[in-house]
């Protein structure tokens, strides 16, 4: 089994249990990262590898902010409901900003210092996946329209990069975000 097929396997555990609101993704993904580190630099996804760095970080960092309150294994869905909110205006226009400074940042990045094919689509998916994440990390119910805009352009570009199976795993990606999206909206208003 090679590294494209070992990491779509993996991601399809993490947006299931993203999908779920499980901490549990957090170490799925954690080894799914790691993989992708070796993945994406063999294929010149440069920009892509460097954000598995930065995944890593935010796994700590998300599993500090998703289990202070509540213990991983008990995590109730009203517990999970009482977390989920959504993201204030202030913040989404602040990190909008952020999204877009990274973009020209990392496409400048690649297009100096690397032989990247594809630098505007690979900065264009980092950047919003920084910010994806961090947004996952605070359980904004938003953070799924995030992913959906980075699981359309990511699966346009591993086909193009030949890693069908990753490639595959984010057209799937597409619909699990509009589910994703539906259930945590639901899981919002059971407390409500």
């Amino acid at each position: 089994m090679n590294l494209d097929m070992i990491t779509a396997a993996l991601g399809l555990a993490y947006i299931l249990l993203e999908y779920r609101a499980s901490a549990w993704m957090w170490a799925v993904g954690a080894v799914m990262q790691v993989l992708g580190i070796v993945l994406y630099y063999q294929k010149g996804l440069y920009a892509d590898c460097g954000m598995e760095f930065y995944y890593l970080a935010m796994t700590a960092y998300g599993v500090w902010r998703w289990t202070r309150k509540t213990a991983v294994s008990a995590t109730t869905v009203a517990e999970t409901a009482d977390m989920i909110t959504h993201i204030p205006v202030h913040v989404a226009l602040r990190w909008g900003c952020i999204a877009l400074a990274l973009w020209a940042g990392i496409w400048w990045l690649l297009v100096t210092f690397t032989d990247s094919t594809v630098p505007v689509a690979d900065a264009f998916t980092t950047a919003l996946s920084l910010v994806g994440i961090w947004a996952l990390a605070h359980k904004y119910l938003e953070q799924w329209f995030v992913w959906l805009a980075v699981d359309v352009v990511t699966c346009v570009l591993y086909w193009h990069k030949d890693i069908p199976f990753k490639a595959s795993l984010y057209g799937l990606y597409v619909f699990i975000a509009i589910a994703g999206y539906l259930r945590w909206r639901r899981l919002m208003q059971v407390r409500e």
